[in-house]
């Protein structure tokens, strides 16, 4: 991911990084994407506006699959503004398969007449610039967002996360009696989407529709920060 984050742990550099690739950016939306920076990291999450982002693919290896849809749903600790949302259907460059369209329930002949991802991706990018992006499990968002910039444009996505499924995993690592259920076999608590909200008693969705992912990771991320966190946590505790 350039020097520039050569450590995991090494976040603080995030905005030293975005600065950079806005300096040598060709693209003119991933310029202006990058130029919007970043909030500084010790900024409390509540003082910071936030986008949930889902991508529904036809696989999970960014390199033999593509993006079929985009779910954004921009928030805040306080609300959801459901006008503000939006989605897209967009033609992959790989085939669907059986097992996909099972899935996410996207036919061959909604991505018939879709447009490519490069057709939208400014429009993403204007939805997601200066804000900090919430996703469930960054390996799906983090590497098909930067593999589809980078076949189509021959520059690289790369920005800051928040993963809910990161931090749903540090609650149950937490937790003293985790290495119990580990000795005595029991299996671990899933970290699901659907089966973490449940924990939250949040309501039951439809999975595999990116905005209704989107808006399930938002709330989420909501009920997170609620019980485990504060609206005071800075962003730099959080994101990834």
């Amino acid at each position: 991911m350039t020097s520039l984050l050569s450590s995991k742990h090494d976040q603080t550099n995030w905005a030293d990084y975005m600065a950079s690739c806005a300096q040598v950016a060709r693209d003119s939306g991933l310029r202006r994407f990058y130029s919007a920076g970043i909030p500084d990291p010790q900024t409390p999450i509540g003082d910071v506006p936030l986008v949930a982002l889902d991508l529904e693919t036809t696989g999970l290896d960014a390199v033999r699959h593509g993006i079929v849809s985009v779910g954004a749903q921009p928030f805040t600790l306080k609300r959801i503004p459901l006008a503000q949302s939006h989605y897209w259907v967009v033609q992959p460059r790989q085939p669907l398969s059986e097992q996909s369209i099972t899935f996410h329930h996207i036919t061959h002949s909604e991505i018939e007449t879709a447009p490519d991802l490069g057709d939208i991706l400014a429009e993403l990018l204007e939805v997601l610039a200066g804000s900090l992006v919430v996703v469930h499990y960054r390996n799906i968002e983090r590497p098909f967002l930067n593999r589809a910039t980078r076949t189509r444009m021959g520059e690289n996505l790369l920005f800051p996360m928040i993963d809910t499924m990161q931090l749903e995993a540090r609650v149950h690592r937490k937790r003293r009696w985790a290495w119990l259920k580990r000795l005595s076999g029991r299996p671990s608590a899933s970290l699901r989407l659907a089966e973490s909200r449940e924990r939250y008693h949040l309501p039951f969705y439809t999975g595999h529709h990116a905005l209704l992912d989107a808006l399930a990771t938002a709330e989420l991320f909501q009920a997170q920060i609620a019980r485990h966190y504060s609206p005071q946590t800075p962003i730099s505790d959080l994101w990834c």
